[in-house]
């Protein structure tokens, strides 16, 4: 299910949503700031599948389909040595169930953007943990 819409050096996203429309979404406004954007419907059963995509940023939806499984995803991808350092950013309209992790996601550096979110917040917490498109891309080597 998942979909790489541009092949290019800049940095690399993923993004998992239920959604497609806010999949859609994701993808027209990051690829217009210059990334390259993979996204899926799913989580991925197996955190090796992550870090085949090498990405250089996963933005994830705490629910998937009626359960947690953002948070499962959240928590293997912070437990499995190769992609423990890729920043994570929670893209959620799960405002009770995040609030009550606030300050442990604080402390592990993952940002939340609660839906419905503007679109220079997302852009905000993107730069905060990615460096700029254009200088990733003068870097980025695959």
């Amino acid at each position: 299910m998942l979909r790489s819409e541009a092949i290019s050096m800049s940095a690399r996203i993923v993004v998992i949503n239920d959604d497609e429309s806010i999949l859609d979404l994701f993808r027209m406004l990051l690829e217009g700031e210059g990334y390259e954007v993979l996204t899926s419907v799913e989580t991925m059963e197996n955190v090796e599948d992550v870090e085949r995509l090498k990405p250089d940023l996963v933005i994830l939806d705490l629910k998937i389909g009626m359960q947690q499984e953002g948070w499962t995803m959240m928590q293997k991808l912070r437990m499995y040595p190769p992609t423990k350092a890729v920043p994570i950013i929670l893209c959620t309209a799960a405002l009770n169930e995040v609030r009550e992790q606030e300050s442990v996601l604080e402390d592990k550096g993952i940002p939340v953007v609660y839906k419905p979110f503007d679109i220079d917040e997302i852009l905000k917490a993107i730069h905060s943990v990615l460096p700029d498109p254009d200088k990733k891309a003068s870097s980025h080597k695959k």
